[in-house]
């Protein structure tokens, strides 16, 4: 490390004003803090120093997004040859490359796309290179089905980027999750690639580029569409072969879904090392936990459909649920950020989410949608939070002076 540090500290002049390269100053800032901390330290107006900048946040959400992105390829895989009817004849290995090779030309097109318009913006307002785009660029392949085409991810992912963040002013100012608006444009703008039977599941070899070859026999619709569509509660939710599974199976995540967001196990292990780390609050994450369990038990008590007389369990395990209140309600730009307000905006989220999700017929998920619509409302919620706060200290303070 400390020959690379020499290295970059003899090309540095070159980006610097007056150097032949300063026009990519901000290319080579964003590769320098990248690899090491930066050594400036702010002189006036900071009340706390800290080692730990947002590329360092952003690092430790993207270890967190490791567990479930894995086991997202390996899913990939599991789901293409059990349709194909090869999975007991498949090692492991071959398995997981199949996912591997089928995800990461959606990481490399999503990163590709985002963080061009990032250097592109920084270059041209002669900024520092913002950093947010490391998670939302890992965030988007990960909640996209396995054949949504990598044009279409290229575009959505351009639209989040310019519309959702750069004009609001980059990092920090947006008001809406950047990943999410990825997604909701996917689904408004190219509706049957996002939902249907036959786009969660891989059944051909055109890795990234499309839908691939379809396999007759089979259905790829999530446990959670299959739930949502089913007239009768009896009626056994089962995979691609048409064998019944549960809620064990829907734990784990060895089911069809989005590339991040079957596994409720691996988003645990993600979920530990936010909060160990401090990165995400408890507050939110339980509180959107807590509110779609709340709002299930009451559907529960009333029954009639299948999507009423699912469990608790299976609904917070089932679809995005999970994923969205880990990774997407936590973030710290978007949401609430006022302590008592997370627990607020949290359970607003998990309440809202089984809501779209029960009553609504033509939309099985609702954990888009419920995180956007509260991402308008976070600065509501704080300041309600705040300004209630603001008149019980003004009453106190008039007692004590009384």
């Amino acid at each position: 490390m400390k020959a690379l540090r020499n290295y970059l500290d003899k090309i540095k002049p070159n980006f610097q004003e007056g150097g032949k390269l300063s026009m990519f100053h901000s290319v080579f800032d964003g590769f320098e803090t990248f690899l090491f901390t930066p050594s400036t330290t702010s002189k006036t107006g900071v009340h706390i120093h800290d080692s730990i900048d947002s590329k360092r946040t952003m690092s430790v959400v993207i270890l967190a997004l490791l567990p479930a992105l894995l086991f997202g390829m390996y899913n990939v895989g599991y789901q293409h040859y059990l349709a194909v009817g090869q999975l007991d004849a498949t090692s492991f290995l071959t398995v997981f490359m199949f996912g591997f090779l089928a995800v990461l030309p959606k990481i490399v097109v999503s990163y590709g796309v985002g963080l061009g318009i990032e250097f592109v913006v920084a270059q041209w307002k002669k900024h520092e290179i913002q950093e947010g785009f490391l998670v939302s660029g890992m965030l988007i392949p990960m909640i996209v089905p396995i054949d949504t085409p990598l044009w279409m991810i290229a575009v959505a992912t351009a639209f989040a980027v310019i519309f959702a963040k750069e004009i609001f002013g980059g990092t920090g100012m947006n008001i809406f999750n950047v990943a999410l608006i990825t997604r909701a444009f996917l689904f408004f703008a190219y509706p049957s690639m996002m939902s249907g039977d036959k786009v969660f599941v891989r059944t051909g070899d055109t890795f990234g580029m499309g839908a691939g070859t379809i396999v007759d026999g089979y259905s790829g619709a999530t446990p959670l569409g299959q739930i949502a569509t089913a007239a009768d509660p009896s009626v056994a939710v089962v995979d691609v072969l048409g064998n019944p599974i549960g809620t064990w199976d829907y734990f784990v995540g060895l089911i069809p879904g989005s590339i991040g967001e079957t596994s409720t196990l691996a988003i645990l292990i993600g979920a530990v090392i936010l909060l160990w780390t401090g990165i995400a609050s408890w507050k939110t994450m339980g509180s959107v936990f807590i509110g779609g369990a709340f709002i299930v038990a009451i559907f529960n008590a009333f029954g009639g459909s299948a999507a009423l007389e699912t469990s608790v369990w299976d609904h917070l395990f089932l679809g995005g649920f999970a994923f969205g209140a880990v990774f997407m309600a936590t973030d710290p730009v978007t949401s609430a950020r006022t302590e008592t307000g997370k627990y607020i905006y949290g359970f607003l989220v998990g309440v809202i989410a089984m809501l779209v999700r029960v009553v609504n017929p033509g939309y099985p998920e609702g954990m888009m949608l419920a995180i956007l619509f509260m991402n308008v409302f976070a600065p509501l919620i704080d300041y309600i939070v705040v300004d209630a706060n603001i008149k019980k200290r003004l009453k106190r303070a008039k007692v004590t002076k009384a």
